[in-house]
C-alpha cells in the first residue's frame, strides 16, 4: 500500500531527485518552491510516496489558509504555476497514489481541500478516484518542426500581422535588463486598464520570478518600435529540457497597431527552436494563442473537499477578488481620465489585438 511522507525541504537532495525523474518541470523545483513561498506566504511541501521501503514517486505543492481554513495546493488558482502533482516511477498504480494523496492531505496535513493539476493523469483516472475536475484548455506549438511549417500554420491574419510589424521596423531583443520587470508590469497594467481592470498579480510577483528562475530557464523579450522604444514585453520559461511555457505579455495599446505581441511570439518560438526546444506551452487558451495553430490540450484540474461547504467558499473567494478587481480597475480609470484626459482619450481609439 502506497503512502506519502513529508520530507524535510533543508534536507533534501533536489539534484538527485530531478536527476531521477525526467519528467519533473521547473514548477517542482526547489527555486519555484521558494518563488512561491515568498509570494502566496504559505508552506512548501515534498512528498515521498512510499512503497514499503523503497521510493515510487513524489507529490509537489504547497499549504496555504484561505477562510482560516488549510488548503492543499499543487497549483491553487491564481499563482501563476502550472503543472505539479505527482512524479511517479515507472508502473507505480496511479489509483493507488491518488488514493495516498486524499489521505495525506486530509489525514496527516489536516487540510480541508485539496487542488492539483497534474499533466500525467487523465480525467478517467481522476474521477475514478473521487476528484471532481474542470479542464484547463491551451495549445501547444511544435517547435521540432521546419520553421516554414510553423509560420505555415498560424491563421492568416497572424503571418499578415507579424508581416506588417517586421515592414514598420518593430524589431526583437533578448534582455536581462534589471528595470524589465517595472517596464513589463506598467505594459500589463495598460493592457488591463482596456478593460478597466487591475493585473491580477502585483509587480512583486514579476520581480521575486526572476530573482528566483535561473537565467538559463528564463527568457525574456522585448519588442522596440522603428524609433527605439519598448512597445511588447514577453516572459518565457523553460519548464523541462524540452518544453518553453509562455507565462506572461504585455503591450502599449497606443502601439498594439504595429503589432509586436505577434512578431515577439514568433521570435520566441525560432529562439526556443534554436536551443533545442521541443514544444512551446502557450499557457493557456484564447483566440491570441489559437491563431498561432497549435495542436490543442486539455488538461484536469482536480479538487475535492472534505466538507460539502468548501466548494462554496471557494467560489465565493473567486467572485469577491474579481469584483475587487473590477473595483480597482474603474477608480484606477477615473483617475488616468482627470490626470490625462488626452492620452486617455487617444488610446480609446486604437487598434488593438485580439
Amino acid at each position: 500500500m502506497l503512502r506519502l511522507e513529508k520530507l524535510d525541504l533543508k534536507t533534501v537532495p533536489w539534484n538527485e531527485i530531478h536527476a531521477g525523474l525526467e519528467d519533473r518541470t521547473i514548477f517542482q523545483s526547489h527555486a519555484w518552491l521558494d518563488f512561491l513561498e515568498r509570494t502566496q506566504r504559505g508552506e512548501p511541501v515534498l512528498a515521498a510516496l512510499r512503497n514499503a521501503s523503497s521510493t515510487a514517486g513524489y507529490f509537489t505543492g504547497m499549504i496555504v489558509r484561505k477562510f482560516g481554513l488549510k488548503i492543499l495546493g499543487s497549483p491553487f488558482p491564481g499563482w501563476s504555476t502550472s503543472y505539479m502533482g505527482f512524479n511517479l516511477q515507472p508502473g507505480v498504480s496511479k489509483q493507488e497514489a491518488l488514493d495516498a494523496l486524499k489521505q495525506f492531505a486530509f489525514r496527516d496535513l489536516e487540510c480541508a481541500h485539496l487542488e492539483f493539476m497534474d499533466r500525467k493523469l487523465s480525467s478517467d483516472e481522476i474521477s475514478g478516484a473521487g476528484f471532481e475536475w474542470k479542464p484547463l484548455n491551451g495549445y501547444e506549438i511544435d517547435l521540432t518542426a521546419a520553421e516554414t511549417d510553423i509560420f505555415d500554420g498560424f491563421d492568416p491574419a497572424c503571418r499578415r500581422a507579424i508581416r506588417k510589424a517586421t515592414r514598420m521596423g518593430v524589431t526583437i531583443e533578448e534582455t536581462r535588463d534589471d528595470g524589465f520587470d517595472e517596464e513589463y508590469y506598467a505594459q500589463l497594467e495598460d493592457v488591463f486598464a482596456k478593460q478597466q481592470l487591475v493585473p491580477t498579480y502585483p509587480i512583486t510577483r514579476v520581480q521575486e520570478l526572476m530573482r528566483s528562475v535561473d537565467r538559463e530557464n528564463l527568457l525574456l523579450l522585448r519588442a522596440r518600435s522603428r524609433e527605439g522604444r519598448s512597445i511588447a514585453t514577453g516572459i518565457f520559461l523553460r519548464i523541462s529540457p524540452t518544453t518553453m511555457y509562455f507565462w506572461g505579455g504585455a503591450s502599449w495599446r497606443a502601439d498594439q497597431n504595429l503589432r509586436p505581441n505577434d512578431l515577439l511570439m514568433w521570435v520566441a518560438m525560432r529562439l526556443g527552436k534554436e536551443k533545442g526546444i521541443a514544444i512551446l506551452d502557450m499557457g493557456g487558451s484564447g483566440s491570441y494563442k489559437e491563431k498561432f495553430g497549435g495542436r490543442a490540450i486539455a488538461v484536469p484540474w482536480a479538487r475535492i473537499s472534505s466538507r460539502p461547504f468548501i466548494p462554496l467558499l471557494r467560489n465565493t473567494a473567486k467572485t469577491i477578488f474579481k469584483l475587487k478587481q473590477r473595483v480597482q480597475g474603474k477608480r484606477a480609470s477615473r483617475l488616468t481620465l482627470v490626470a490625462t484626459p488626452a492620452l486617455s482619450q487617444s488610446n480609446s481609439k486604437d487598434v488593438s489585438e485580439s
